[in-house]
């Protein structure tokens, strides 16, 4: 994926660069940086962007259910 893709697919995500860095546990100049110059991510960062997207789906979608449901049954 090219840089500008990952930005935008970030913000998808509702993280910035730093909070990406500090979650995958690489160095924020790294991802700035070296991916920015090569226009290009790792092939895995792709994936993991679109699992982290699919999580937050899980979590809403867990959170409605469990908020609607009586807490006295």
């Amino acid at each position: 994926m090219d840089y500008q893709s990952f930005k935008n697919k970030l913000k998808e995500c509702n993280l910035n660069i730093k909070q990406f860095a500090e979650i995958c546990g690489l160095k924020q100049t790294s991802i700035s940086t070296t991916w920015k110059s090569k226009n290009e991510t790792p092939k895995w960062v792709d994936t993991w962007l679109e699992n982290y997207l699919l999580n937050q789906k899980i979590n809403d979608i867990k959170t409605i259910i469990c908020d609607d449901t009586p807490q006295n049954l």
